[in-house]
């Protein structure tokens, strides 16, 4: 270990984007992934990078905030996002991309990196002596995940609750491995459940029952559409709650993030809870009835050639078989190949607000730097955003400088802002990026629109001084 300059303990988005940042700047980085010696729950591919729950990283559009997330880490010269901007699929406004292609991108773009090393071997020891970056995810392995506890017992324990009854926590519950999972270091509620989408095989819809559509025929129609009428929609929605789940351990309490709830959990909230969400048929027009079906479920190329789709927003902890019965009771997929079923795991992360500085740097221990999703953010570009910040601090600290915290008028100092900031202490929860964590205009009474309109150009210009000022050209 002790040839690199910095150390990034896992591969994922945040892991390789704190690589990229560094090794742009000269340095030499050393990275550690634990597969293919060893998968986690939901990972299957080989590769680096790669993208478990969807392949979209949301839209790509500057009149929201992911959209403006995105566009402030262009500027930034990120690596995921300019990889993401080479593979992307068909999606209207938003930014997905082939997953395979995507992975392969990122990983030949390190790779070709003179000061960068890859060894592919489960880390269980945490190297405090150097600058190391823990970008585990939220799927860090057991093993590491009780050398994390090992190493933030200290520092959460002492300023939350006492070690004892850390401690005693720990021994009522046998499953117990620590910090990321419910551990002996008082984060035991920490953790909240994410599922996945299932994949469907292209040529196994019936393109006679489905249509294509972008909603309010904006953009390019890039979305299959299957429509269902009142009574389709009721039968469709008592199997999907009559169907058998995936149990959860008797000592978990399940615990979904709020952006992306399985399907059969939104359906349970109400009759029609579904036709406001996942199958929204508002902006879609039927060009064979001329009407709005009753709802709908769109499909999203999963890959450039269109061989493959996604049930966009049908995450879900339905079993296999039970994923086949229910889900081809929707029009067009009556036949449907699933290449890829939903499966459902838990996705853990730290008490970022008592444990991290603004650089992201361990409170108790500097060499040690925690960055993506383990730090509480959601989504793909949030995570490859604080992987961004997490390399470039580390950067600096090797230039013998000081990086300074992104401005709170831009969507990186927002949500790094977040994550860091101790008023968010007690209710702290995973979250994506969003306007309303932005540092707010004027107290004046401005249209929805033209408000996000002015919080995008304030933001720009915000990031493009910081840029400035910070030698980041």
């Amino acid at each position: 270990m002790n040839a690199a300059q910095v150390i990034i303990i896992g591969g994922g988005l945040a892991g390789c984007e704190a690589a990229w940042q560094l090794l742009r700047r000269g340095h030499t980085v050393q990275m550690y992934e634990m597969k293919p010696q060893k998968f986690s729950p939901a990972h299957k591919m080989e590769n680096l990078a790669e993208l478990v729950c969807s392949n979209s990283l949301k839209s790509n559009s500057l009149d929201n905030a992911p959209g403006l997330l995105k566009e402030e880490m262009r500027r930034l010269r990120s690596l995921i996002i300019m990889a993401a901007d080479k593979t992307a699929v068909a999606a209207g406004s938003a930014l997905a991309v082939d997953r395979v292609q995507f992975a392969l991108e990122v990983e030949e773009q390190l790779k070709q990196q003179k000061n960068f090393t890859l060894t592919r071997v489960e880390i269980t020891r945490i190297p405090e002596d150097l600058l190391t970056i823990i970008a585990t995810g939220p799927l860090t392995s057991d093993a590491l995940a009780q050398e994390i506890s090992r190493m933030l017992d200290s520092s959460y324990c002492e300023t939350q609750i006492s070690k004892t009854k850390c401690i005693e926590i720990c021994k009522s519950n046998p499953d117990c491995i620590g910090t990321t999972s419910g551990g002996y270091n008082g984060t035991r509620d920490l953790y909240f459940y994410d599922a996945i989408a299932p994949i469907v095989e292209a040529d196994s819809i019936n393109m006679d029952k489905v249509f294509w559509a972008s909603r309010y025929d904006k953009g390019t129609p890039d979305y299959l559409n299957c429509p269902m009428n009142k009574e389709e929609y009721e039968h469709f929605r008592q199997e999907l709650l009559a169907g058998e789940k995936v149990a959860a351990k008797s000592f978990e309490e399940v615990r979904h993030f709020e952006s992306c709830l399985p399907v059969e959990v939104l359906a349970a909230r109400g009759e029609k809870s579904l036709t406001f969400g996942p199958m929204k048929p508002v902006g879609l027009i039927h060009p064979k009835t001329g009407s709005i079906p009753y709802a709908v479920v769109q499909l999203r190329r999963e890959n450039t050639v269109g061989t493959l789709f996604n049930l966009v927003g049908f995450q879900t902890k339905l079993t296999w078989p039970e994923q086949r019965r229910v889900f081809r009771l929707i029009p067009g997929l009556e036949n449907a190949q699933f290449s890829r079923y939903g499966s459902i795991h838990r996705n853990t992360f730290i008490h970022s607000p008592s444990l991290l500085l603004s650089s992201l740097q361990l409170k108790k221990n500097e060499n040690v730097f925690f960055t993506g999703q383990i730090t509480g953010v959601e989504g793909y570009t949030e995570s490859a955003a604080m992987g961004l910040l997490a390399g470039l601090n580390a950067a600096f600290i090797l230039e013998g400088k000081k990086l300074q915290t992104p401005p709170p008028q831009t969507a990186l100092g927002a949500l790094l802002n977040y994550i860091v900031t101790p008023e968010s202490s007690e209710s702290f929860q995973p979250m994506n990026i969003n306007f309303g964590l932005l540092n707010p205009l004027p107290a004046k009474k401005i249209k929805k629109k033209e408000r996000h309109s002015l919080l995008v150009n304030q933001a720009l210009q915000y990031l493009n001084d910081w840029i400035a000022t910070q030698n980041l050209d």
